[in-house]
């Protein structure tokens, strides 16, 4: 039977169970994640964000990148991808940098994009603000932010389609913990507010259950 999901009130935040994943259970869960975001809304929400913002030669830093897939659908563009752990980033595309997020090994102004995706609601709030404010002087152009809307509907998406689609138990157990440490729009503006970041245009993306984030750092 399928789990009730919880009221969803706020957000929750708690260890997933990746980061003590063995290598075989790790790929497994990547490659689930690379489905989801080919098929249900990832790679969706990043383009509708991302492409008009995009340049000949433009300089991206992907931010807890782990599979790197969004490197790979940006061909166009510079992408450097960065995570805490070496072995999520081995199919990434492009330049791989392993490095702790809360402390990115680069000068201000390095690239025109920095993005977050899926990444952000891993963390207590005032880490949020933290590492949002460290984005925002990186970032010439543009910060960019695609993760999880909070709700119950999007909370149940993995255990009801898990019989249709194989998703395995980690995924399952860590995408509806994602869900529950989501956001709602006004949460979501408000941390960028927090961190000085004023006049962040939020959307929600139907279906998909997704809220984006641009922040401007100049006109386009």
């Amino acid at each position: 039977m399928m789990p009730w999901p919880p009221a969803l009130t706020h957000r929750n935040i708690v260890p997933e169970l990746l980061a003590q994943a063995t290598p075989e259970e790790a790929e497994a869960n990547l490659s689930d994640l690379r489905r989801l975001n080919r098929y249900f809304g990832g790679r969706q929400t990043l383009r509708s964000v991302l492409y008009p913002l995009l340049r000949p030669g433009v300089r991206i830093l992907d931010v807890g990148a782990a599979s790197g897939d969004h490197a790979a659908a940006l061909a166009q563009a510079h992408v450097v991808s960065i995570d805490i752990a070496e072995s999520h980033l081995q199919g990434a595309a492009g330049d791989r940098v392993v490095a702790d997020a809360f402390a990115l090994p680069f000068v201000p102004g390095s690239f025109d994009i920095v993005m977050a995706n899926l990444f952000l609601h891993h963390f207590e709030d005032a880490e949020i603000v933290a590492l949002l404010a460290q984005f925002s002087g990186l970032a010439r152009v543009a910060v960019v932010v695609n993760d999880l809307e909070r709700s119950r509907l999007g909370w149940s998406f993995l255990p009801f389609t898990a019989p249709l689609f194989g998703w395995h138990p980690i995924t399952i157990h860590d995408g509806t913990v994602s869900v529950a440490a989501g956001f709602q729009p006004r949460e979501l503006s408000g941390l960028f507010d927090r961190a000085g970041m004023r006049g962040v245009r939020i959307r929600r993306h139907r279906p998909w259950f997704r809220l984006s984030a641009v922040w401007m750092a100049t006109e386009p």
